[in-house]
């Protein structure tokens, strides 16, 4: 395969306090794994490599064949599987690997969507890396494919399996505080976002995210997992979507924006915003939801609730929080929201093989994956375009 073929990726409080036995005693007792899902990853970058080592602690999943155009990476991805795999340099070849189940694809964005519709026409269950599919032609198609197959397919928005997210939608859809009227949210980081080039030969196919060919850039790599969720919360796609970002830090010849700023406006009314930086890291990853009767702020692997005056809750001394009542949001006067939960990713690539076993539609589907892929789309649209763009009737899938 040419390398240019290639790139043409508490419970509340302490309401009630979920345990992990709780939680993951449910999945273990309902799932009988008594077939060994064999997989193959195609790509085998950072991303594709790390889950690697995420599968091989996962009963009931066997990496069989790996797959990358790149020596140095592909060599990386077979010594994750302690060399048992077989290695791949077209991905064509892996698909028709009659040994293989499934997949899980983690190769450049721009690529999900045709290796995605092969991997269906070749019979092979999917795993397809966040953002879903490139461009809404793609997205299109990769929909109408899958759709007609009875295949299972996943989107790699890992929080939409985290058990703490999930108990955090739930807390917010039960009224805890009280009406949603806004979200912000963040993924901030500090550093130019490079890979190391052995070759220079090679910067395109290395550093694929910061070129607008193969990329969508923070939007599609960071803050489409923010936006997955906010539609989540909401049960609702973007009305409008607005935007600027530029290359106002980092000038090494990137094309994608070193920052992005974008503002969504939902149906019910509820604005949302999304930012990334690459100069600086403050707060790093957040989500904050502000309702009327209180506000969630959530971290990758934490949250914290805090109430207005007006709540049906305040905190008081006996809960040992000083000053839990003053509008002064900081984690010293809110509260930890508990909930056991595994790392995302492996409780997403658990859900992925719980839903083969059982044949059942995953959490993050085809449908929640497109529908986040548009609104990537639209954002990337408004950014370069300087426009405002708005959700259209023919993406409701």
């Amino acid at each position: 395969m040419k390398r240019k073929d290639f790139l043409a990726k508490s419970a509340l409080l302490s309401v009630s306090v979920i345990s992990a036995t709780s939680v993951f005693g449910v999945i273990s007792k309902n799932i009988k794994i008594n077939k060994t899902i064999k997989l193959g990853v195609i790509g085998t970058g950072d991303r594709g490599s790390g889950l690697i080592s995420i599968l091989n602690d996962i009963e009931g999943i066997d990496v069989v064949a790996v797959c990358d155009i790149l020596d140095f990476r592909l060599k990386n991805g077979l010594q994750k599987t302690n060399n048992k795999a077989k290695a791949y340099i077209n991905y064509k070849d892996l698909l028709s690997d009659k040994e293989i189940d499934a997949v899980l694809i983690a190769a450049p964005f721009n690529t999900h969507a045709q290796i995605a519709m092969d991997a269906i026409d070749a019979g092979k269950h999917v795993y397809c890396e966040k953002t879903m599919a490139k461009g809404l032609k793609e997205i299109q198609a990769l929909v109408s494919k899958v759709s007609n197959s009875k295949l299972t397919f996943q989107t790699g928005h890992q929080y939409h399996s985290s058990r703490l997210y999930k108990h955090i939608v739930k807390l917010i859809k039960s009224g805890e505080i009280g009406e949603v009227v806004s979200f912000e949210c963040q993924w901030n980081r500090n550093g130019n976002w490079r890979r190391p080039v052995p070759d220079p030969a090679l910067e395109r196919a290395i550093n694929w995210r910061m070129y607008k060919e193969y990329s969508g850039g923070l939007v599609a790599e960071l803050c489409s997992h923010q936006i997955d969720f906010v539609s989540w919360v909401l049960g609702e796609n973007p009305k409008k979507i607005m935007g600027t970002g530029g290359i106002d830090f980092w000038k090494d010849g990137r094309e994608t924006y070193d920052n992005v700023h974008l503002l969504y406006e939902y149906p019910s009314g509820v604005k949302a915003t999304f930012k990334c930086l690459t100069n600086n890291s403050l707060n790093d990853y957040q989500i904050k939801v502000q309702g009327s009767k209180g506000t969630i702020v959530i971290g990758a692997e934490e949250a914290w609730i805090y109430y207005e005056k007006n709540g049906k809750k305040e905190f008081n001394d006996v809960d040992g929080v000083s000053g839990a009542t003053s509008q002064n949001y900081s984690i010293a006067n809110g509260k930890r929201i508990d909930s056991s939960h595994l790392d995302p990713s492996k409780q997403a690539l658990i859900d992925f093989r719980d839903a083969i076993i059982n044949n059942h539609q995953p959490i993050s589907n085809l449908y929640t994956g497109a529908h986040t892929a548009i609104a990537v789309q639209m954002s990337l649209d408004a950014m370069y375009n300087n426009t405002i763009e708005y959700w259209k009737e023919a993406y409701n899938f």
